[in-house]
């Protein structure tokens, strides 16, 4: 595993996991299912760059979609 891999996939998981609770909280889908997905992607992909570029579209998702 790569250092920087494992670098960022605490950062997003532990956005994710911020969007989990938020997301079950106050019962909204979108954060909750960002949330899994930032939680669950940085075990799934290897690629740095891909990584990257997936949990921050997964990250600003929440934002885009307003319910």
């Amino acid at each position: 595993m790569n250092p920087s891999t494992l670098f960022w996939g605490v950062i997003f998981g532990s956005l994710g996991f911020g969007y989990f609770v938020y997301g079950k909280k106050q019962g909204v889908f979108v954060p909750l299912l960002s949330g899994i997905g930032l939680i669950v992607l940085p075990y799934l992909v290897a690629n740095v760059i891909v990584l990257v570029c997936t949990c921050v579209v997964l990250a600003a998702l929440p934002w885009v979609i307003k319910r």
